[in-house]
């Protein structure tokens, strides 16, 4: 059997020319980045004026078994075109840290992928290196301000931004620099966040324009005073040097799916520490371009599906006309305590605990009055009894339960599933935000916990309860709330599967981020420098005296 990255290299790919008039994009729109990539600069004047319908794909709690929702929502507007209907994709770009780590490449899989996979899962046009730098050079600068005299009056203790790459790299989570005497720096403490988690990167996915771009950088917080007072990239004036960093990389990367698609792949936020979509650009463009326009959220609809919701929807030109969550039998199973090595033996008792995880998340993203729609991506080992559970639970739910094989089959696994897609989208819906704008910070957690995720509520520690009181005197109080948790649990342990009952969810500080537009809560033990694992999927990853890359996935 072939891997993934075998299959993409045998793929025929069209010049992206083809692809980008296939889109309906005018030539002078078109960026060529080589044969087969390009930046897109949309010029809305130029299409019209009408939106498509937006698909959005999420899934419920990952587990180490796979749910294949990037594959399956490449799959889906594959399956779409064949269907008749002109379809865009748009998802986000993988890190390198999670594709030289444990997660492997990040560009859907089997006969449902994106290409060139090499570069989309190592470089692709540059852009995480460009936030990377730019990330780098304002730290930089912040500190520089503080080194010539600190007329700003920062106090080191209190500086919020750290420095990033992208790689998981345990050892520069807690690091002291400026060591080595005056001429080298102030001595203090800070750290590293991988570039994913970043304020740059969710400020570069929702920014609607460079003007958008550069206001939100302006308004980023660099630290505090010795007197408590929040200082601003604005206040340094350096807000359009760190832009011009990024001037090429507000452009969503137009690319191609195996079945020829046109995808546009941009920006890379995690879901389970920032807000997990990619761009409004790319998402704006895809649903001026296309009559379905399908997009993703990252982790499970906890996570990605609910900020998509509550974060990115309020700036987007629509709400999503359709929801739909990937599962799989396997995964199931392990929520309802299937170790992994016995997923291939039929369990009924053990899937029927795990469809509760399911079942939370139907019943939460049905909450925004959105038409909702089920695919199981199948596995071979899935047995007729087992489909059966799942397709009689779903339906007691309301929704439909439809069958993919998009790994092995690629769009043709997914027709069945595209027309239940676009039945739906043409049910009535009416979005209903999970919260108010004018709701304060805690309103606006509890209400994700109890409603999303199943819990009673939410606890502060000391720490989050004095941010939140000094949030509210400087008018911050109110910003929608990004929660940072694991991906595996609905709770903040990721160890509880299933859907559990009666938690709460701890929340050890807040971070702002008022460039981006929100608030972070982190929870848990959830860090925003992940590590490698004990075989990092680096070590499987060869090259030849060609440049023939394998091993990605």
């Amino acid at each position: 059997m072939k891997t993934d990255i075998e299959i993409a290299q045998a793929a025929e790919k069209w010049p992206i020319e083809k692809i980008a008039e296939k889109a309906g994009l005018q030539p002078e729109e078109v960026i060529p980045y080589g044969r087969d990539k390009a930046k897109v600069d949309l010029n809305s004047k130029l299409h019209s004026d009408e939106d498509g319908k937006l698909i959005l794909v999420t899934s419920i709690n990952p587990t180490r078994a796979g749910e294949g929702k990037s594959t399956v929502a490449v799959g889906l507007a594959d399956a779409l075109n064949l269907e008749g209907h002109k379809t865009i994709l748009a998802l986000r770009e993988p890190s390198l840290g999670p594709v030289m780590g444990m997660k492997g490449g990040a560009a859907g899989g089997g006969y449902s992928q994106v290409v060139p996979m090499e570069d989309i899962n190592l470089h692709l046009t540059g852009d995480f290196h460009a936030l990377t730098i730019a990330q780098n050079t304002l730290v930089a600068l912040v500190d520089n301000s503080i080194y010539q005299g600190n007329p700003l009056n920062l106090d080191p203790r209190q500086l919020l931004l750290k420095r990033t790459i992208d790689v998981n790299d345990r050892e520069l989570r807690n690091v002291v620099m400026g060591l080595g005497g005056r001429f080298s720096g102030v001595p203090r403490e800070s750290g590293f966040d991988i570039t994913a988690a970043s304020e740059l990167m969710a400020i570069l996915t929702l920014s609607t324009d460079l003007e958008d771009l550069q206001n939100r950088i302006n308004r980023i917080v660099v630290g505090y005073t010795y007197d408590k007072q929040p200082v601003t990239v604005a206040q340094l004036k350096v807000g359009g040097a760190i832009t011009a960093l990024l001037k090429d990389a507000i452009h969503p990367n137009l690319v191609q799916t195996i079945g020829h698609t046109p995808a546009l792949i941009h920006g890379g936020p995690f879901a389970n520490i920032a807000q997990g979509t990619n761009s409004i650009q790319a998402t704006e463009t895809a649903l001026k371009l296309g009559d379905f326009a399908v997009t993703e959220a990252g982790f499970g609809a906890d996570l990605g599906g609910e900020k998509f919701l509550d974060v990115k929807t309020p700036l987007l030109s629509k709400h999503p006309d359709a929801i739909v969550i990937v599962a799989t039998v396997r995964a199931l199973k392990m929520h309802g305590g299937v170790d992994r090595n016995d997923l291939e033996k039929e369990n009924l008792s053990a899937l029927r605990e795990g469809l509760s995880n399911l079942g939370q998340h139907i019943k939460s993203m049905k909450r925004y009055g959105i038409p909702v729609v089920v695919t199981v991506n199948e596995f071979t080992s899935d047995t007729e009894k087992e489909v059966q559970l799942v397709d009689d639970y779903v339906r007691d739910l309301g929704v439909t339960a439809v069958p993919a094989n998009v790994w092995a089959k690629g769009g043709e696994g997914a027709r069945e599933l595209a027309k239940e897609v676009v039945k739906a989208t043409a049910e009535p819906a009416e979005f209903k935000p999970l919260y108010n704008p004018d709701d304060s910070a805690i309103e606006k957690l509890n209400k994700i916990v109890t409603t999303i995720y199943g819990g009673k509520g939410v606890v502060l520690s000391d720490k989050a309860k004095k941010q939140l009181a000094s949030y509210e005197k400087l008018g911050w109080d109110k910003l929608p709330v990004i929660v940072a948790k694991t991906q595996y649990s609905l709770s903040d342990d990721p160890k509880k599967l299933a859907a559990p009952k009666d938690f709460e969810i701890h929340v050890r500080e807040f971070v702002p981020k008022l460039g981006a537009g929100f608030l972070v809560a982190l929870t848990g033990k959830i860090l925003t420098m992940p590590g490698l694992p004990k075989h990092p999927a680096a070590e499987n990853i060869k090259i030849d005296k060609d440049g023939k890359i394998s091993g990605l996935f």
